[in-house]
């Protein structure tokens, strides 16, 4: 039996940014076509405009519902909601580009909720501009999970040989030291886990990073946070019959994961996490939203106004997050 390709609804992100870029230039790939069937979440005019940054000769096929779509190689499908004028400015925070990017998320989460499309691919939102527009949020993961109704989740980023999963995410440092629960952490296990294995990986070895330098150093650095937040989670996870180490040093944790001693990481908090990942390469990493109930993944780069404009923003991430989108969405 033949598998029928999954709807993807990419959204724009920040109109200003280099999201209607990179997505023109994503639509030049083969993978694109062959494994999915995806269309753009935004505004037609915005696209129309890119072409010229891009030099894309695809035509832009206005639609108002994915049943509308042609998904044809030379033609991008565009769920137009007319929100931006074609004169916004390029490459400067603006409310106006903020509101219509969680305007596009907001549809295509009910576009998801109502089994249209089968998984979002998000292309990158500018924070400032999202909440000068109104939208009180740290990032498209919290919209997520406020739009679908999720109270766990956490943001798991996949990178060649290294994937993290997240304790914290978007909160300062020592707050996130006070989020940071054994009840928290074991979650985050067991989402790590139960990823992995649905993704095919059967029993992963999964790695938790210490709070501390040295993951406390039996004390030595710190307050008792690992003995008192992580210890007891780890040994939870354990007696669940996952394979789970930790708390381990931070510092050498993240090489010998990529040499191949563990399937994912499990950081405490954003920079722990994240670092590593991007020393990788912006363009290889894909970030995810674990635990939510529909599937949704993105790029691992911000709007790089600085180069918005230019044609020069590089699409590997955003062709990326769009193949595991294929790959995590529902097989029909």
């Amino acid at each position: 039996m033949q598998t029928i390709k999954p709807i993807i609804g990419i959204t724009m992100g920040d109109a200003a940014g280099v999201g209607p870029e990179i997505i023109l230039k994503s639509f030049e790939h083969n993978l694109v076509h062959e494994s999915s069937r995806a269309f753009v979440i935004g505004d037609a005019s915005i696209l129309e405009r890119a072409k010229g940054f891009t030099g894309s000769t695809k035509s832009i096929n206005r639609i108002s519902h994915p049943s509308e779509a042609k998904f044809e190689r030379e033609t991008i499908d565009c769920l137009d909601l007319n929100l931006l004028s074609e004169d916004l400015p390029v490459g400067q925070v603006s409310p106006e580009a903020g509101n219509a990017a969680f305007q596009y998320l907001a549809k295509a989460i009910s576009l998801a909720n109502a089994k249209e499309i089968d998984a979002i691919c998000t292309a990158p939102l500018n924070k400032e501009a999202l909440q000068k527009g109104g939208h009180m949020y740290p990032g498209h993961t919290e919209i997520l999970a406020e739009l679908t109704g999720t109270k766990d989740f956490s943001m798991m980023l996949s990178a060649p040989n290294l994937k993290v999963i997240h304790v914290t995410t978007h909160v300062g440092i020592i707050d996130a030291i006070n989020m940071i629960t054994p009840e928290r952490v074991l979650h985050v296990i067991q989402l790590a886990h139960d990823t992995l294995t649905k993704a095919g990986i059967e029993n992963p070895k999964i790695a938790v990073c210490g709070i501390n330098p040295h993951a406390g150093e039996n004390g030595l650095f710190g307050y008792g946070e690992e003995e008192e937040k992580v210890i007891p989670a780890v040994e939870k996870a354990k007696a669940a019959g996952i394979d789970v180490q930790g708390p381990l040093p931070a510092d050498t944790l993240f090489f010998r994961t990529v040499r191949g001693d563990f399937d994912i990481v499990v950081a405490m908090y954003h920079d722990q996490g994240h670092a590593p990942v991007k020393v990788l390469g912006l363009e290889a990493g894909v970030n995810i939203t674990v635990g939510l109930p529909i599937i949704r993944t993105s790029v691992d780069h911000g709007t790089a106004f600085d180069i918005a404009g230019t044609g020069k923003a590089d699409e590997k991430s955003l062709v990326e997050a769009l193949r595991q989108a294929v790959e995590l969405a529902p097989k029909k």
